[in-house]
C-alpha cells in the first residue's frame, strides 16, 4: 500500500514538471472519518490541465 502511495506521488510529480508543454496542477487530498464502525481513513491524488482532471482515490 506505502508503495503504491509513493509510485503514485512520483508519476504525479513527473507529470507537474511539465517538460515538453505547461504545467499541470498536482492536487492531494486526505481525511479521516469516525463512525459507528471506527476509524476510516482516505486519500486521493490527481493532476489537472485546463478542463482535464484525473483522480485516484485509496
Amino acid at each position: 500500500m506505502k508503495a503504491l502511495v509513493i509510485c503514485g506521488l512520483s508519476l504525479t510529480l513527473l507529470a507537474a514538471c511539465g517538460v515538453e508543454s505547461a504545467p499541470v496542477r498536482p492536487s492531494l487530498d486526505a481525511g479521516v472519518s469516525i463512525g459507528r464502525g471506527g476509524i476510516y481513513p482516505s486519500a486521493s491524488v490527481g493532476v489537472a490541465k485546463g478542463p482535464v482532471s484525473v483522480r485516484v482515490g485509496l
